[in-house]
């Protein structure tokens, strides 16, 4: 049996609090709302009950920023794409983020399991004075447990997309086979690695180059006092956004640096001071 799930998320002002109403079809759901930085920042925690999603599931997430809002999004632990017989499974987001609003998407890892067929897409609408901090970590496999990223016994030819887009500023698109061994080994695709982690930075509008360059800065000073500094290099490829990328041989690792530049982004560009959720920590 497939699931099909769909979630929408509508932030909006109270006062000075960021408010926000959830409505939600099929296995997809969102913890009470947290305040742990007080009224304007909400942070919510996705769930997915059935725990894991397998081929021919499709889970829909709608989020919606009004003006002066800020959500902050994560989630409770991985998310877990199973085993395919052939259908794909699937996960969308489309966000829309308000002049003035502010969005945090801080999911924790993704994992593709052997004999998987998935893709995972994330759109991100920002309006002019909209800003946003995303992260995306993929695990193929479970490196740490030495379960690999591959067809196994089932005729499926393993494969996970991945898609991330800023319209017209910046696309990231891209398939990763499991028979695809030049592409998982060639020190010009993954190097032998296994999860890879992108964070960026985003605004509806060109950044200042000061500021730009002081978001890299940031970046560049955490990935050099990381241990996976060889594998980690950021860039701008728009002036509307800074981006930086690892590769690592566990989530752990990727997930520390990731997590270091969050912290330092959100010190030089929000003057707000960093506030892991609680749930990273249970």
């Amino acid at each position: 049996m497939s699931w099909h799930g769909h979630l929408t998320l509508d932030y909006r002002l109270d006062g000075d609090r960021t408010t926000a109403l959830d409505r939600h079809d099929g296995p997809l759901r969102v913890l009470q709302r947290l305040y742990p930085e007080g009224p304007r920042i909400c942070h919510h925690v996705l769930v997915h009950p059935p725990g894991g999603i397998v081929g021919g599931d499709v889970l829909d997430i709608e989020a919606n920023l009004t003006a002066g809002t800020h959500a902050l999004i994560t989630t409770p632990g991985a998310t877990r794409f199973y085993r395919s017989t052939g259908p794909e499974a699937v996960q969308s987001l489309v966000a829309r983020v308000a002049d003035g609003a502010r969005l945090e998407w801080l999911p924790l890892e993704t994992i593709a399991y052997r004999s998987s067929v998935a893709t995972n897409r994330m759109r991100f609408e920002l309006a002019p004075g909209a800003e946003m901090i995303g992260w995306d970590v993929l695990a193929l496999g479970l490196p740490a447990a030495g379960e690999a990223f591959e067809n196994g016994a089932s005729t499926v030819d393993s494969r996970y997309t991945q898609e991330i887009e800023l319209p017209g500023i910046w696309l990231e698109r891209g398939t990763v086979r499991a028979s695809d061994q030049t592409l998982l080994d060639s020190p010009l695709g993954w190097a032998g690695q296994r999860v890879m982690g992108t964070i960026w930075f985003a605004s509806g509008a060109a950044l200042p180059r000061d500021r730009r360059d002081g978001l890299l800065e940031v970046a560049r000073a955490a990935a050099v006092n990381h241990p996976l500094s060889p594998t980690a290099g950021a860039t701008s490829p728009h002036a509307e956004v800074v981006v930086l990328r690892v590769l690592g041989p566990r989530v752990e690792p990727v997930m520390g640096l990731l997590t270091a530049v969050w912290s330092g982004w959100r010190q030089h560009a929000w003057d707000l001071s960093s506030a892991p959720p609680r749930i990273w920590r249970t």
